[in-house]
């Protein structure tokens, strides 16, 4: 009777000893599972960035995270596979995350301006699209049109006409006389763009010592969509 009570205490042990390596198991699965589903998303679907210049104020701000969608304007191989995808042709007015053209390490984020074959030209800081003048109410200047201070021979003055070639895009920053943007480095080439910035999700003040403060949280910045 004995021998049989410690065969059966065996059992149970094994019984219970088998259970936690099933259920140790199962964590580890959905670890591995969870990370391998952040690093898809992040690779495929959406990145975050944070706005580090203040070349697109007053739209975006220093110190903004965003969420970039980078599935909308990826490429499909087919016609079915575009109608089925969400996929989204890039417009103008878009802002968009892309590689630096002079140095494709660093991420840049601007408004597309100019589309593929279109004649872009910047007469006294107004952007014309094939001769009409574009509206743009997100554009914010340090120093007004026409008043001192500006040249003709400024970029940001007078500029063009040059032709967006195919497969590239004219690029400008909403702050127009403090951004880095195509009036420079040139056009932007479609495989460059990363995605397209949705809506901040958190957003600190620049210019505070400590960064992590609650208290230089902009709190009404928070799910701000981006235009």
């Amino acid at each position: 009777m004995s021998g049989q009570r410690a065969a059966g205490s065996g059992q149970k042990s094994m019984a219970y000893t088998e259970h936690r390596k099933s259920t140790a198991r199962e964590y580890f699965e959905s670890i591995c599972v969870a990370v391998i589903l952040a690093l898809f998303v992040r690779t495929f679907i959406v990145q975050a960035f944070k706005i580090p210049t203040g070349s697109m104020e007053n739209n975006l701000l220093i110190g903004d995270h965003l969420l970039v969608n980078k599935f909308v304007f990826a490429p499909t191989m087919s016609a079915a596979e575009n109608s089925v995808l969400p996929i989204d042709p890039i417009r103008r007015g878009d802002i968009a995350v892309f590689k630096y053209p002079e140095d494709p390490e660093r991420d840049f984020i601007k408004r597309v301006i100019g589309l593929p074959g279109e004649t872009i030209e910047v007469r006294n800081k107004m952007v014309f699209v094939d001769g009409t003048p574009l509206d743009e109410p997100y554009v914010h200047f340090l120093i007004p049109p026409g008043e001192n201070g500006t040249h003709d021979f400024d970029v940001r003055v007078q500029y063009g006409p040059v032709t967006v070639p195919e497969g590239h895009y004219f690029m400008m920053g909403d702050n127009r006389d403090n951004s880095q943007d195509s009036r420079y480095w040139g056009f932007l080439p479609r495989d460059y763009v990363k995605g397209k910035a949705l809506f901040v999700y958190f957003s600190f003040g620049e210019n505070e010592p400590d960064a992590g403060n609650v208290l230089n949280v902009r709190w009404n910045r928070i799910l701000h969509q981006i235009h």
